[in-house]
């Protein structure tokens, strides 16, 4: 099975030019940078530690040896918590502007084999747009990239609309993450924050743009969600069974699982059977390799892992790990 051209497209990167933001300023706005070792934390109130940020995550020429390890040509550059959600428009979009500029610097530098998924300031709207349309021009920005929530703004908010139409507008695939988690509280022992959080958010995530009308308003916008989905493949049945009944629910036009191939998704599902059950449910054109690099609850290796699935030809194979991603990303531009 020729593998070549494996398109990673959950990969995460701190540039240096960001974090430095939080060392000089992020106390003035809640946020507090913490030295450690093996790598600092970056704490925001209401969301889990970023980190700890180990040279991995910063330094270029580490990643690009971790990608030949596993045989990926492509990475796809995301943030991840802390997104640039604050309440200080001026710091979001510092934030914002220092992430976008760092992730095109790195396709300049190696446009090969990195690309980079743009993100902005979302709770300030038109502050987004226009940092969407500067970061859409800037070489190597290929996607964009949205929290699952902005801490005050769930993803069907109709101040968020806008931004979508622009999205929508420019081709350009959305990318989502969790991050304050829904009950984040509950959630605290256990690294349940992680293990049973993230799943659950962008579920929550992916009910907010299907209920919400999101993805009826723009038919066109292309959206992944991580993690093989989370929880949202197994649940939609039993949101169809609400949507048949239930007055809050009625407004839909179509059932739920009817949404389900609007999505894309990501193969960091840690089980072949979890895998096969997402291929025959949303088919496997709609879905692409994800490491979530470099945490340790991603995978290490990414290609062997899509391979251990059974029941997949070498054309599925290709589709994941190089065709769809390659379509969404126009990595053949």
């Amino acid at each position: 099975m020729d593998t070549s051209g494996t398109v990673d497209i959950h990969a995460h990167y701190y540039p240096e030019a960001y974090v430095r933001l939080f060392i000089d300023d992020g106390l003035r706005h809640g946020a507090r940078y913490e030295p450690g070792v093996p790598g600092p934390l970056i704490h925001v109130p209401g969301d889990i530690p970023s980190g700890p940020i180990t040279p991995e995550f910063t330094d270029l020429s580490l990643r690009l040896a971790a990608m030949d390890r596993q045989g990926v040509q492509w990475q796809a550059l995301s943030l991840t918590q802390p997104m640039a959600y604050f309440d200080d428009a001026d710091f979001a979009t510092a934030l914002a502007r220092a992430f976008n500029d760092a992730a095109s610097a790195a396709h300049l530098a190696h446009p090969g084999r990195l690309i980079g998924l743009a993100t902005l300031p979302l709770n300030h709207p038109e502050r987004a747009i226009e940092e969407l349309q500067r970061a859409a021009a800037l070489p190597g920005i290929r996607g964009v990239y949205f929290g699952t929530n902005t801490g005050r703004q769930e993803l069907s908010d109709r101040s968020l609309f806008p931004v979508y139409e622009r999205i929508q507008a420019l081709g350009l695939p959305l990318f989502l993450h969790p991050v304050r988690q829904v009950g984040f509280d509950r959630l605290a022992p256990y690294f349940f924050r992680n293990l049973l959080g993230n799943p659950f958010e962008n579920a929550l995530a992916a009910g907010h743009l299907i209920f919400g009308g999101v993805l009826d308003t723009f038919p066109e916008l292309e959206v992944c969600l991580p993690h093989a989905g989370g929880a949202l493949p197994l649940i939609a049945p039993r949101m169809d069974r609400g949507h048949g009944y239930h007055a809050a629910c009625l407004h839909l036009p179509n059932p739920p699982s009817t949404y389900l191939r609007r999505f894309h998704y990501d193969t960091i599902g840690h089980s072949p059977a979890v895998l096969r059950f997402l291929f025959d449910t949303v088919g496997t054109d709609r879905v692409m390799v994800g490491s979530d690099y470099c945490f340790k609850m991603g995978l290490e290796k990414p290609i062997e892992s899509l391979m251990e699935v059974p029941g997949l030809d070498d054309g599925d194979r290709a589709m994941i790990l190089r065709g769809t991603a390659g379509r969404l990303l126009k990595l053949g531009a």
